[in-house]
């Protein structure tokens, strides 16, 4: 049999005893004395007793004894034992408390359906398929299925049916889910906080990427293009786009290099992202009013918040509202106005808002107002009507009373939720151009919406409905 390459001809060990007469090369010789001796035995001549003559001058060949192998033994054989089993033992405990024992995963067997849009919204809409989804503030609609968070599992759905198409599960409570650079980031309740987050491709449900962090609970993801960022009453996380942390802010826990926070003792309200930039209403102890600060997204050092600009705003409340690329708007409740800024910290707007005071004093729960971005602004709802800011400025160019969010695009027009149904909205003016009743006899409080090709989809409560 040939020799494996790379590896040196191997030959057993010889075991040949010694012919009878002869006396291996390592024994003592007795002689006829009984006193043992190295030397062996000589004739009168000079030669060796019992040594066979070689021609050529060659030695004769003498016969080794085998090495006896360490573990012949039978403690050594038990000890061998014993540590294979320890180490079976340590890998099985180390999968009983893994997070792959606790995660299950079921990836997507065929693509998201083809979906045709329409070109204006339909007469009538009719409820065809709801889910429970408590972990989705806003309904989620990305590669082609629908966006479902609950009871530990996020879910993609087929959009006409709500078939699950996909499964990602753990064994923890979801703290939210949301949608950034095109994909899903759920994120897990570890502990007290909410410290797993998880990138998921919505189109399969394969996972793309996974960090711990330190997010408060309960919390929400608020977006931009290039991050996301969790809100918190004492601290805020920042993540780029492979969940590489970019900043935090507030009360960060055993911290690597202290001192490095400006105002670690202050309090957070709302929290809004734009233009690669965070900004939060701050409520500090030596600070009777409230404050706005603004940071930047991914400065040098992640533990270390590059501040943009601050500011001690004249109210004791404000709401943080939205950001653009260029600007950033508060609205303060006792004046009812909003003050817009530049991101040179200079105050460049000041506008008076048709909104009941109460709106702008309400903290949400979840640490962000509710706003959407259609094709010529942004729109903002306040609690009980719509306002629409115009983009990149944030100037406020008319409010729609009544309503009961911030609205989707839908068939190429802007939809806001009413009680009984919808309303279709021109976007310059403001002005109501036709109205869609939808049944709700389950709920009566806001709505989010978005919509995926035919469907509009809608958030009440805990529920998602899709309607068609």
């Amino acid at each position: 049999m040939s020799t494996p390459p790379g590896r040196p001809d191997e030959q057993p060990p010889e075991t040949t005893e010694p012919p009878p007469g002869t006396t291996s090369e390592h024994e003592d010789v007795v002689d006829p004395a009984g006193t043992p001796t190295s030397e062996p035995a000589r004739d009168s001549g000079g030669g060796v007793k019992g040594a066979h003559t070689v021609s050529g001058g060659e030695r004769p060949h003498r016969g080794r004894r085998s090495r006896r192998s360490p573990w012949n033994r039978r403690r050594d054989r038990v000890l061998a034992a014993t540590l294979a089993v320890v180490c079976v033992a340590a890998g099985v405990v180390v999968w009983l408390f893994s997070d792959s024992r606790a995660t299950t995963q079921r990836t997507a067997s065929e693509p998201p359906p083809r979906l045709v849009g329409l070109t204006s919204v339909p007469g009538s809409l009719a409820e065809r398929w709801r889910a429970d989804s408590p972990a989705t503030p806003v309904p989620i609609a990305q590669g082609g299925f629908v966006i479902t968070g609950s009871d530990g599992t996020v879910s993609g759905r087929d959009p006409l049916t709500g078939e699950v198409r996909w499964e990602y599960s753990r064994d923890l409570d979801l703290c939210t889910v949301g949608a950034a650079w095109s994909k899903a980031v759920a994120v897990y309740r570890k502990g007290s906080g909410c410290s797993e987050v998880t990138q998921l491709d919505p189109t399969t449900g394969h996972r793309t990427a996974q960090r711990n962090g330190d997010a408060e609970a309960p919390t929400r993801l608020v977006v931009d293009d290039s991050h996301v960022t969790t809100t918190g009453t004492h601290l805020l996380n920042t993540w780029r786009s492979d969940l590489v942390k970019t900043l935090e802010y507030g009360q960060v826990p055993a911290p690597v290099n202290p001192n490095r926070q400006p105002r670690p003792g202050c309090s957070y309200s709302t929290v809004a992202a734009g233009g690669d930039r965070v900004g939060v209403i701050e409520h500090c102890p030596n600070e009777t009013n409230a404050r706005l600060t603004v940071l930047d997204a991914a400065g040098d050092e992640a533990d270390e918040p590059e501040q943009v600009f601050s500011a001690l705003l004249p109210e004791v409340t404000a709401q943080v509202v939205a950001m653009s690329d260029e600007r950033v708007a508060v609205a303060l409740p006792e004046r009812r106005q909003l003050y817009v800024w530049d991101y040179e910290g200079q105050q460049v707007g000041t506008y008076g808002l048709a909104v009941p005071s109460d709106d702008l004093a309400a903290v949400p729960e979840s640490g962000a107002v509710s706003t959407a971005v259609g094709h010529e602004n942004l729109y903002w709802f306040t609690g009980s009507s719509t306002v629409a800011l115009s983009l990149p400025d944030l100037r406020p160019r008319w409010t729609v009373e009544g309503t009961l969010g911030a609205g989707t695009t839908f068939a190429t027009e802007y939809v806001v939720p009413i009680p009984g149904g919808l309303a279709t909205l021109d976007e310059r003016t403001g002005a109501v151009t036709r109205t869609v009743a939808v049944d709700r006899p389950d709920h009566a409080g806001p709505v989010e919406l978005a919509a995926t090709g035919p469907v509009l989809l809608e958030r009440r409560g805990g529920t998602l409905v899709a309607l068609r």
